[in-house]
């Protein structure tokens, strides 16, 4: 009996001490936040300043093709998943936008693994997949602003929130909101609403810089003297590009010759998306600069949480990740919106920062220029926790380029976008002229494969033409060498590594895809 006992406390001591030598980690997500609004990014105007991001990218690693999502709701559902949205099975849009639902014994989320394991997970700010925040299935602590749950509710993206704790009733909730989910992630931090002796995960979820793109009201004064260059393809034509694009038209000369937004949303059938704010007439300089206003709150939380973590003592052993569900489009095609497969319109940051132990030379202030996806993340969870992966994700483990920036990558980044339908929805393509076939503001389904820094684009509409582009010499993506002869077994090469990569993670639809213009 007593030899029982010692074997039983002598296990329950490993696993303490197993649990004890797991990182924590912070998952800073933002809300359509382009990689051109943090400094430490090249692409970024020479006005932006995001001194605690840059932080982040001094002391971790920084990825310049961090390609996570298409649009909101699918961007969050893969990261809790790891898979491309056509395996995501049960998930369900319906009206009210934004409602939507899924079978948890359909689409688990991973954070019920990690619960499993010994680490207390908490998440805290936006949620946007499925009326089911999944309290004390999937989080021990859950601070949210349920969008699907409350769809009148769903535009107050910066004040007057509904906000549920830990399953409960909503409470309207007063204040600017980037800065209460900070506090509220602080809290968590200082070890208030967890376990002391577990390691932990949180997903911080902002809702900004989404529209309207409100700014806290001490920001209102900045960044008042921009220059803003102008994209080379705001106004149509563009030539080499799908249909869709060159009807893109959000944006109109005004009196002055400087850009206005148009009328353009009488066009497009789908609506605006929820929050967003049309103001015809109104500058494209003056969007961009309340946009960028918008994320001055997102940088000063990033160094409040750094700061929270060093002073309680948990720099040592937190990894910190820092990155949107996608970027924005502020002219670049005559697009504001996301969603569309160019760099300009879905590109965002991806930053990892590791526990202070294991930085070094190797992991401080390098960059990683092969593309890659939120797929990818959740495996990276696992992988830095120390922990198998429950099953089959459509992502790869980023720890090698982590690691050693000039590690060799075999991978390519697969990015699949359908619309509003998931899983075995997605299996047969819509026709064109079929509502379900389009999204935002007007874009169809696509598949989108990077490797180096070539992408290729396919368009799932019969008779579209095909896109590759060479981002190193054509960071716009203006030049669609797809169309060019002397680039055609490229371009053949690609779309074979497509359709590879298609069947890998079981896309159905892989059997009944479009024909391309020229095959």
């Amino acid at each position: 009996m007593k030899q029982t006992i010692f074997i039983l406390l002598y296990l329950g001591c490993l696993s303490v001490i197993h649990a004890a030598d797991k990182p924590n980690i912070l998952f800073i997500y933002t809300d359509d936040q382009s990689h051109r609004t943090v400094s430490a990014y090249p692409e970024s105007y020479d006005w932006v300043n995001t001194p605690n991001i840059d932080q982040l990218a001094r002391e971790g690693v920084r990825f310049t093709q961090g390609l996570i999502g298409s649009w909101c709701m699918v961007s969050r559902a893969t990261l809790l998943t790891g898979l491309q949205q056509h395996g995501i099975e049960s998930m369900k849009c319906s009206l009210p936008y934004p409602n939507s639902s899924y079978d948890p014994k359909q689409c688990r989320f991973w954070p019920s693994v990690f619960r499993e394991e010994g680490y207390a997970t908490a998440h805290i700010g936006k949620w946007h997949t499925g009326v089911d925040g999944g309290y004390g299935r999937d989080w021990d602590y859950q601070k949210i602003w349920n969008r699907p749950k409350y769809p009148d509710n769903a535009p107050n993206y910066y004040d007057n929130q509904l906000i549920e704790t830990n399953g409960s009733e909503p409470v309207m909730t007063k204040g600017y909101t980037t800065d209460l989910y900070t506090n509220w992630a602080i809290d968590y931090i200082r070890e208030e609403n967890r376990p002391k002796d577990k390691p932990w995960y949180l997903w911080l979820c902002y809702g900004a810089v989404h529209g309207p793109f409100t700014p806290a009201d001490r920001h209102l004064t900045e960044l008042n003297d921009i220059d803003l260059p102008l994209p080379k393809d705001l106004y149509p034509p563009r030539p080499g590009k799908p249909e869709y694009i060159n009807n893109m038209e959000f944006w109109e000369r005004g009196p002055n010759g400087e850009p206005v937004e148009a009328d353009f949303r009488k066009k497009v059938s789908s609506g605006p998306p929820m929050a967003m704010k049309d103001m015809p007439g109104r500058l494209l300089k003056d969007w961009v600069r309340q946009y960028h206003q918008g994320v001055l709150a997102i940088d000063e939380g990033v160094g409040r949480l750094l700061k929270a973590l060093l002073d309680s003592g948990q720099d040592e052993n937190t990894l910190v990740v820092f990155t949107s569900d996608q970027g924005f489009g502020w002219g670049q095609k005559g697009f504001k919106s996301k969603v569309a497969p160019y760099d300009s319109t879905i590109r965002a940051p991806l930053i990892f920062r590791l526990p202070k132990d294991q930085r070094n030379s190797n992991t401080m202030g390098s960059v990683v220029e092969a593309p890659v996806g939120g797929v990818d993340l959740p495996p990276t969870f696992f992988k830095m926790a120390g922990l198998d992966l429950p099953w089959k994700m459509h992502g790869h483990d980023l720890t090698p380029l982590i690691m050693n920036s000039n590690a060799k990558w075999k991978h390519p980044n697969l990015l699949v976008h359908t619309a509003k339908s998931y899983g075995s929805d997605t299996n047969v393509v819509p026709a064109k002229g079929d509502p379900a076939l389009l999204h935002g503001p007007g874009v169809p389904w696509y598949v989108m494969l990077s490797r180096g820094h070539t992408k290729y684009i396919r368009t799932l509409i019969e008779g579209e033409v095909e896109e590759l582009y060479d981002l190193k010499k054509d960071p716009e993506e203006l030049n669609n060498l797809a169309l060019l002869p002397a680039y055609r077994k490229e371009l053949l090469a690609f779309r074979k590594e497509a359709i590879k990569e298609l069947k890998r993670t079981d896309a159905k639809m892989v059997s009944n895809l479009p024909k391309v213009a020229n095959p």
